[in-house]
């Protein structure tokens, strides 16, 4: 006597036989394994659409808003206006650096009370780290939208 199979609904939880292509109780369908591996998109990796001679001749001006803060976003943006890599990692410095003053900003404003300067500085170390993303992105050929700004909607 063969046995038969069951599969369990993420949903729900109902119990159903394997051949069902949605669930008995609340008809939300089963994945359908095709045997081909599933390509996962990074909706923040934007390297595509960079053009790969661009990347490689713009790298090392790329990396100076990362390495020199204000004066790096503002030499790479004159180095390399026509470079869309380059721009792109312009806004990602430059959004970077808005943040760390505003953070800087709001813990100088207030430095009277022990929580908020902590806490600031623990951000600002966090932004810092970010910043070091922004430039290993920039190694490696990459136009990713670095962690924590990303989400930031100014310099699109």
């Amino acid at each position: 006597m063969r046995e038969r199979k069951m599969k369990f609904c993420t949903r729900c939880g109902t119990q159903n036989e394997d051949g069902n292509a949605v669930c008995t109780s609340c008809g939300t369908p089963f994945a359908v394994y095709t045997g081909a591996p599933t390509m996962q998109v990074n909706p923040y990796d934007h390297t595509a659409e960079m053009d790969p001679k661009d990347i490689s001749e713009n790298k090392v001006v790329a990396m100076l808003p990362y390495l020199i803060g204000w004066v790096g976003i503002i030499l790479c943006a004159l180095l390399s206006a026509n470079s869309k890599f380059a721009s792109f990692h312009v806004r990602e410095a430059l959004k970077l650096t808005v943040c760390k003053i505003l953070v800087v900003m709001v813990g100088a404003v207030l430095f009277w009370t022990f929580i908020v300067p902590l806490l600031a500085g623990l951000l600002y170390f966090v932004l810092w780290v970010v910043g070091i993303i922004g430039f290993f992105n920039v190694c490696r050929g990459k136009a990713v939208s670095l962690p924590v700004v990303k989400g930031l909607g100014f310099l699109k």
